[in-house]
């Protein structure tokens, strides 16, 4: 029994997945998730209580994917290597599925989804922490309070990203925001 709930529940997530993607946060609903899954709304509903319900659960199982992608990178060379790879990771990523990406960072959402958002970026944050810190203690970048230098890239990053995510522009901002953030954080001009 549980395993057919299990089942049902992950048809419906990659149901909602789908939508999200291709039509974002406004075309996501318990109507539309439900057409894409096959099933009835009732059905949604017995395993979610609603729209911000299921928008939360797959914000947190989305992000999560993107998370650990990013502390995979995060971990590895120098500071300017790690913060690359960060801002590479993560922009390059968003930008492999705008509208997604579109809706989990920008997308006027429910005030329960945007609190996920909250964690989220923290998690992000802490990501670059780490490298900015290592990169401190070793000399690469001057002293600076690792928090806040993590926090203001994650703030640009992501709403540098907000005008290509939107509107679908195909400039790659990519190569922009790596020398930013590499500059913001005292990286030698050599590498930014």
């Amino acid at each position: 029994m549980q395993a057919r709930l299990d089942a049902g529940r992950e048809k419906l997530f990659a149901a909602a997945i789908e939508v999200l993607s291709t039509q974002g946060y406004a075309g996501l609903s318990v109507a539309s998730v439900a057409a894409a899954a096959g099933v009835s709304s009732g059905s949604v509903y017995s395993h979610f209580e609603g729209k911000a319900d299921l928008v939360v659960a797959i914000f947190r199982e989305v992000c999560s994917r993107e998370v650990d992608a990013v502390v995979t990178v995060a971990g590895r060379g120098s500071t300017a290597e790690r913060v690359t790879a960060v801002v590479q990771t993560f922009a390059g990523r968003a930008l492999k599925n705008r509208t997604m990406a579109y809706a989990l960072l920008a997308e006027p959402v429910d005030a329960a989804v945007d609190a996920e958002r909250l964690v989220f970026r923290r998690k992000f944050t802490d990501a670059f922490v780490d490298a900015i810190a290592a990169g401190i203690a070793s000399g690469e970048i001057p002293d600076q309070d690792a928090a806040i230098s993590a926090a203001g890239l994650v703030g640009a990053v992501g709403e540098v990203l907000v005008g290509p995510l939107s509107s679908h522009n195909p400039q790659d901002p990519v190569p922009g925001l790596v020398a930013l953030s590499l500059r913001a954080l005292g990286v030698r001009d050599e590498h930014a």
